[in-house]
């Protein structure tokens, strides 16, 4: 009698909270966000004494060469990106086997939580869509694609504009 093998469970991103650690310059406050492609912090950036939003990258993304390669090649065309619709990378680092991107922190609501709490009126709707479009259309001149629109990733700012965040 054959006994079968048990399943490989993945195991659970990152399960050890930063919170409280210094990485590089930046010391994490609280963790904001959760998803598949990281963990987002509330950080504050020592050298610069302001708020940042801190992006852990989970290590079996960075594991293969390539994939490294890449994701550190967009992200620096996506700091390239000098837009008010769209949310300012300062810079990835890695410190402490933490492979991170220190990015703008955007106070405000995802779109997609708007959403959730029922339909926009079309005035407002459409004023969100344009800015979207347009911060689209300044990544396109620069050969940039989102690859994961979706109001998730659409934050609507406490004076209400659109910015478009997590470029994959």
């Amino acid at each position: 009698m054959r006994r079968e093998q048990p399943k490989q469970v993945p195991e659970p991103l990152m399960t050890t909270s930063l919170t409280g650690r210094t990485l590089s310059h930046y010391r994490v406050i609280e963790e904001i966000n959760r998803g598949g492609m990281g963990i987002v912090y509330r950080a504050f950036d020592i050298k610069l004494s302001r708020e940042v939003a801190l992006k852990v990258l989970p290590p079996e993304l960075l594991a293969d060469p390539e994939r490294r390669r890449r994701f550190i090649q967009e992200a620096r065309a996506a700091a390239a990106l000098v837009d008010a619709r769209i949310a300012v990378v300062h810079e990835i680092d890695d410190a402490e086997g933490v492979t991170f991107l220190a990015m703008e922190l955007i106070h405000g609501e995802k779109l997609s939580v708007l959403l959730a709490q029922g339909p926009l009126r079309t005035g407002r709707a459409l004023d969100l869509a344009i800015e979207v479009v347009g911060g689209l259309a300044k990544a396109h001149e620069k050969g940039i694609v989102h690859r994961d629109m979706k109001p998730g990733n659409i934050m609507v700012t406490q004076d209400g504009h659109a910015k478009i965040i997590d470029f994959g």
